[in-house]
């Protein structure tokens, strides 16, 4: 098994969103935008706002201007990380950066004993809510580790909703869990120890916050303010047993999702790309399977991608290089 350092999990984000900047999210369909438009869009900048959408407040940081994107966190960060990355895709579009609900400074609703609220079907159709609410009918979607299992969802319930999706380093929850075996429990813990019943996880999370981010699954080359702000999320008890939930949903309810979608024949129609860490657990896995690429050719009819090698330098590289993925 090969182990990410931080700096490698971070190269590897930054890396996979660029490319899916220039391989699947150019805008092929979006309407056109002036030259001078486009120049002012891209910025740092962002415009932070809690959405109410239903009975729940979704936080997003909002950058550019032009066709949507929306784009989702995995655990265990918030938009926050993708704070490099959006400024660069919001050159000719408006990127919207969720917290998924119990994450960052979304709200947290009330789970059931059944820990449907916590679904990545509840979590997607939220969503697609909020980007009603946004006024965008339609939008690409990006989505990372988690937040790449509630993008594949969405997409599967509300195929009329995107129109290119993009999803980095996760395989569909129902394969994960069914290929699952040592190497698999040894490197994505979270997946069996955060699905344990309440209260044990919720007291290891709370009793130890910071070692989420002391190991290669959460690990970052953020500074100490990033950090802090991250780990928040993980001092509230309130938050972490929403997070526990979510867990938990992807060991019983979104299992039963998927496959349900199997018996129906229900497929992704929209082109996909999946990018994953070269060297990492999806690009050694799963080789039986035909690689991770192999594993979604299953659930997707146009899906291409690659396994990335992260690097700082990739963001620095012209995008003549870039569009060549």
């Amino acid at each position: 098994m090969t182990s990410e350092t931080p700096t490698e999990r971070r190269s590897f984000i930054t890396a996979a969103s660029s490319a899916a900047l220039s391989l699947a999210l150019l805008p092929k369909r979006a309407t056109a935008q002036p030259a001078d438009t486009i120049a002012s869009a891209a910025s740092s900048h962002f415009e932070g706002t809690e959405i109410n959408v239903g009975d729940n407040t979704i936080f997003i940081r909002r950058y550019g201007n032009g066709a949507p994107l929306l784009m989702v966190h995995g655990f265990p960060r918030t938009s926050l990380m993708w704070r490099y990355v959006a400024p660069q895709l919001a050159s000719n579009r408006t990127v919207i950066c969720v917290d998924l609900r119990g994450y960052g400074r979304s709200g947290v609703p009330d789970s059931t004993e059944d820990h449907s609220p916590y679904t990545k079907r509840a979590m997607g159709d939220e969503l697609v809510a909020l980007m009603n609410k946004l006024g965008f009918a339609k939008f690409d979607l990006v989505g990372h580790d988690r937040g790449g299992r509630v993008s594949y969802r969405l997409t599967l319930d509300h195929p009329e909703r995107v129109q290119r999706l993009a999803v980095f380093d996760v395989i569909p929850i129902s394969d994960a869990w069914s290929l699952a075996d040592t190497k698999f429990a040894m490197t994505y813990w979270p997946w069996s120890l955060l699905s344990q019943k309440a209260p044990l996880p919720e007291k290891y999370l709370l009793g130890a916050p910071d070692a989420v981010f002391d190991n290669p699954f959460g690990g970052g080359s953020f500074g100490p303010e990033v950090k802090a702000e991250y780990i928040e999320t993980y001092r509230d008890p309130t938050r972490v047993h929403a997070i526990c939930e979510e867990y938990r949903a992807a060991a019983s309810l979104d299992i039963e999702h998927d496959k349900a979608d199997q018996k129906a024949s229900r497929r992704i129609t929209c082109p996909m790309l999946h990018l994953w860490a070269a060297g990492g657990p999806l690009d050694t896995f799963y080789g039986q399977e035909g690689g991770a690429l192999g594993i979604w050719r299953k659930w997707a009819d146009n899906v291409q991608g690659q396994a990335i090698k992260g690097g700082t330098s990739f963001l620095r590289r012209t995008p003549q290089r870039r569009r060549s993925f």
